[in-house]
Order: structure tokens, then C-alpha cells, then sequence
């Protein structure tokens, strides 16, 4: 049945700096679930950069400029309260560089990335919850790219996806309401 971890897997938003792992720990096992999430032909378009100290505050900091206060500073400051953020991005020179090799699925390639991408993202929320973490996604992109590929030098071919701030958690989310799944799924026998 359903992981406890996938059921218990929320958007925390009252976050802090107490974490129940090391920089290195946390390290360590985004690198490890970064190696292991699946994506179509191999071609391994998935790039995370994680975020701690200095460079995670200066980059909720570089977020607010960005919006020159069109989101709230108390907004920024939540996420800027966590302990780091995880930067989701595609290296777009991978993706093209497949559809020059397997043109006949050429204008799939964006879509199996992408789809990479999210399994990545959901794999990680998921591995940070069962190690005690709270953790929510943002995207912010892409108002911010430019500024995020500036503070962390990266490549003009990253295509920024998601930002996911993490720390220890402050407060749970209220319970989760069960849907009436019917309407997005349906079974035929």
C-alpha cells in the first residue's frame, strides 16, 4: 500500500533553521535521490543546486528584489526562515542534444524532462519528510532566472523549475481533506 511518507508529505510553511540532519547528511541524500529518479532514454536533464547559509538567504533576498515588493516581505521571510532551499532545473543543451540524436521523439523530449523533473522533486519532498523535515514548493520562475543563474553562477542553458525551501518544522498543516477521487480517476473492468 501507500508509503506513510507519501500520505504525510505536506506543504509546511512555518519552517526553521533546526534541522534534523547535517548540511552534509542533506547533501548526501539529494545526491543520492538525484542518481537514482528514472527519466526517459537516460538522458539525465535533472539539475538540483542546494542552497544553505549565506547563499540560501541571499537568494529569498534576491527573490523579493525581484518582485520589487509585489509578494510580501513576511511571505519571503517564511521561506527565508528554513534551513536551505533546492533549486529544480533542466539543463535544456541536454534536451535539445536528444532530439538531435532520436529526432523521431524530438517533441517529446521537453515533456519527458519535465516529467523527470517533477518525479525528482516529489521523491526528494518525500525522502524529506520521512527524515522529519517540513518543506514546501514555489515557482517563482520565471521572474527570477536571470538573478538565480547570476548568484550561482550557473549555465544560460538551466531552465529553472521549482524552488523548495526545507527547515525543521514549526507547525503542521491543517488535516488534508479526502476528495471525491472519482472525478480524476477512472476504472474500468
Amino acid at each position: 500500500m501507500i508509503s506513510d511518507s507519501l500520505r504525510t508529505r505536506r506543504s509546511f510553511y512555518q519552517i526553521d533553521k533546526n534541522i534534523p540532519l547535517s548540511y552534509e547528511e542533506v547533501s548526501y541524500l539529494i545526491e543520492d535521490i538525484t542518481e537514482l529518479v528514472p527519466d526517459a532514454f537516460n538522458m539525465k536533464s535533472s539539475r538540483v543546486v542546494l542552497a544553505f547559509g549565506d547563499k540560501h538567504n541571499a537568494l529569498w533576498d534576491q527573490i523579493y528584489t525581484c518582485f520589487d515588493g509585489k509578494v510580501s516581505r513576511e511571505k519571503i521571510d517564511s521561506f527565508k526562515a528554513g534551513a536551505g532551499t533546492i533549486l529544480y532545473f533542466i539543463d535544456q543543451e541536454i534536451v535539445d542534444g536528444m532530439k538531435k540524436e532520436y529526432p523521431l521523439f524530438a517533441d517529446q523530449f521537453d515533456s519527458w524532462s519535465e516529467q523527470a523533473s517533477g518525479m525528482l522533486q516529489i521523491n526528494i519532498w518525500t525522502a524529506l519528510t520521512e527524515e522529519g523535515f517540513g518543506a514546501n514548493i514555489q515557482h517563482y520562475n520565471p521572474v527570477i532566472d536571470k538573478k538565480v543563474k547570476e548568484l550561482f553562477d550557473l549555465p544560460k542553458n538551466y531552465k529553472l523549475m521549482a524552488q523548495m525551501p526545507f527547515g525543521g518544522i514549526l507547525e503542521k498543516p491543517d488535516p488534508k481533506e479526502k476528495e471525491d477521487i472519482s472525478k480524476r480517476v477512472k476504472i474500468f473492468k
